[in-house]
Parts: structure tokens; sequence; C-alpha cells
């Protein structure tokens, strides 16, 4: 519950709502209730720490996050480009 996150991790609910606004973390309602998904939890707790230890604004933690995916699938592809390449290799 988010409630519940917002006094464990010592945030805003405001803060979360505007997290799921620009789409960093998503918002689940379940019997008029707000959760964050379980898996979301970990990129929750990254961007507390960027946004308090290191005082990096909103936008800046978007940026990081845009990256992080981009390279994720950056690294996929080449992954696949590999496995691709062996096969021929192997011939």
């Amino acid at each position: 519950m988010i409630q519940t996150l917002c006094s464990h991790y010592n945030i805003e609910i405001a803060f979360v709502d505007t997290l799921n606004t620009m789409g960093l973390i998503q918002i689940e309602i379940i019997e008029q209730e707000y959760f964050i998904h379980p898996d979301q939890i970990g990129n929750l707790e990254k961007i507390i720490r960027l946004y308090h230890e290191l005082n990096v604004n909103l936008e800046g933690i978007d940026v990081v996050f845009n990256l992080l995916e981009k390279e994720r699938v950056l690294q996929h592809e080449l992954n696949t480009l590999k496995n691709r390449l062996r096969l021929y290799e192997n011939e």
C-alpha cells in the first residue's frame, strides 16, 4: 500500500504521485487502494536515493532511467547478435 511505503521510506504521497505521473513508476488501484507492484520497489528505492542522497531532480532521474532502459535494450540486442554470429561460426 502506498501509505505504508511512504511511511517506511519517509517520503510524501505527492512524491509518489509525481513519479507515477512522469511514468517512472506505475501505481495500481485494487479495491480503491493504491499499490506499487513489488517489481517496482527496487526502482522506487533507486529513485529515492538519487533524489535525496545525490540531489538529482526528477527530470534528471527520468533521463537516467531512460538511458538505463536504452542500455538494457542494446545489451539484449548485442547478446542476440552474438548468439546468431556463433551459429554461423560453428558451421
